[in-house]
């Protein structure tokens, strides 16, 4: 149980350097709070999640490459988040277009090996079973 989120959530990336807000595409007739509410879906690069500043991980190319011109010192780059995978888990009964909602638990992963989480919701009264 979770409460679903809504456009607005704060999100952080793992190897990002600062926290930003989600951001929901209006297609849902759900709303929270006066808000789209998240589908597992809402995961599309620089759509419905911007950068999230500088990226500090190796695994990603343009990081190692910096890295390698800078004789092996960490070198972050700009965050171009690469996520293929939905948000999971979503709330599998509360359904919105058929896609079940994100909740305040659901993750999702950057191809670069980060870990995408919400941090805060952006609503606090609509709970999932």
């Amino acid at each position: 149980m979770g409460f679903v989120v809504g456009d607005g959530a704060i999100i952080h990336c793992a190897f990002g350097d600062a926290p930003i807000p989600l951001d929901v595409i209006p297609m849902t007739p759900v709303m929270v709070e006066g808000v789209p509410a998240a589908t597992i879906l809402d995961m599309i690069p620089l759509v419905n999640i911007a950068t999230f500043g500088m990226c500090n991980t190796p695994s990603n190319p343009e990081v190692a490459a910096a890295t390698a011109a800078a004789l092996g010192v960490l070198t972050p780059m700009p965050c171009v988040p690469v996520v293929v995978d939905p948000w999971l888990p979503g709330a599998p009964t509360v359904l919105a277009n058929g896609m079940p909602l994100c909740t305040e638990e659901s993750i999702c992963m950057c191809a670069w090996g980060g870990l995408i989480e919400v941090v805060e919701p952006g609503n606090f009264s609509v709970l999932t079973e």
